[in-house]
């Protein structure tokens, strides 16, 4: 049976690369991949399912920080900046953005999203600041333009970020930014001359693609400053959480966008706390994040002729499918399963 899946899902994937999915199509298959998804993870009984999360806890806690780490780079921080420049918002947040009621455009709800965090993170002038998985640097940059006596140091384990945001500041006459480029998994800011303890690290979508987070959080907590606080947003669902697997040919998302990924539960980071301790916890429901991904899907589709000669006719459908995927994951139930968590953790007292 497992046979014939395979074949049916590498079938229907065959069908995606050749342009033969109608809109409709795609998005009625992406919602149904979705729903058995959920199914497949909500099997058994309660006891049944809470010991399937403490053993993925364990399990996660035993190994590497992060992996697929060069796979992440080539399936987005590699692509062309064009091409993010041509379907993300005017900020360049490739991440959730928030559209409480009165706000309807994807680039008033980046910048609301930058300034819930500025709220929400506690940021203030003269600060120093780690973004840790910056992207195009949407939030780095914003900061540094309304903190300009903050200190902003970046980190993005890609080459053309880093030069994307070092020409963002200096067109901007920024002189608190600084950018780094290191892999996660490794990263130490003394090697880079930055050794000092910052007073916030920000992390904005890239713990999905950490594994070991208690061992992160622990090299976190010996950056900060003893007052010093870390805020983190990531994706999540209310009740489930699951890892990627790029090895399983059904598992499409993985192979194409999200090697090494991971779903977090809501409270996933709340089981974590060894060396930070909550300070705050929110949860922002799937509606903003449907909403963004339906956004850049129009600008993907408004661009598509650009997009076709710079990346490839089969990879713009790949990423059609790969926003329709995410537009249906968070608008399930109307954004009830799946949503945005963000947290703020102080250092535990050493």
């Amino acid at each position: 049976m497992s046979g014939a899946t395979d074949a049916l899902s590498a079938l229907s994937f065959k069908a995606l690369d050749l342009g033969l999915v109608p809109t409709p199509v795609l998005h009625a298959a992406c919602r149904g991949r979705v729903a058995k998804r959920i199914a497949t993870e909500r099997q058994g009984t309660p006891d049944e399912r809470s010991d399937r999360f403490r053993a993925l806890v364990a399990d996660l806690r035993a190994g590497e920080v992060a992996t697929h780490t060069a796979e992440a780079n080539e399936q987005h921080y590699e692509v062309p900046t064009r091409f993010f420049t041509a379907v993300l918002g005017p900020h360049l947040k490739y991440s959730s953005c928030y559209y409480p009621p009165g706000v309807d455009d994807l680039g008033a709800a980046e910048a609301t999203m930058l300034q819930l965090y500025r709220e929400r993170a506690r940021l203030a002038d003269g600060q120093r600041i780690l973004d840790l998985g910056c992207g195009w640097g949407s939030f780095t940059l914003w900061a540094a333009e309304r903190h300009p006596d903050a200190e902003l140091v970046a980190l993005s384990n890609s080459r053309t970020q880093r030069e994307h945001i070092e020409k963002q500041a200096a067109d901007r006459g920024l002189a608190n930014v600084t950018v780094i480029t290191d892999d996660i998994r490794t990263f130490d800011p003394a090697a880079h001359g930055q050794g000092a303890p910052f007073d916030r690290v920000v992390s904005i979508e890239m713990l999905e693609h950490v594994r070991n987070h208690a061992a992160l959080f622990g090299r976190i907590a010996g950056w900060l400053d003893p007052d010093g606080l870390f805020f983190a947003h990531v994706f999540s669902s209310r009740d489930i959480c699951f890892r990627y697997d790029a090895d399983d040919p059904r598992d499409w998302m993985a192979k194409h966008f999200f090697s090494g990924g991971l779903m977090p539960r809501d409270d996933l980071f709340l089981h974590l706390q060894d060396d930070l301790a909550t300070v705050d916890h929110w949860f922002l429901g799937g509606e903003h994040y449907h909403r963004t991904a339906l956004a850049w899907l129009a600008n993907l589709e408004a661009n598509r002729a650009e997009l076709d000669r710079l990346v490839g006719k089969v990879q713009v459908r790949r990423w059609r499918a790969f926003f329709a995927g995410c537009a249906a994951l968070f608008g399930h139930d109307g954004g009830e399963d799946f949503g945005v968590s963000h947290h703020l953790f102080s250092p535990r007292p050493r």
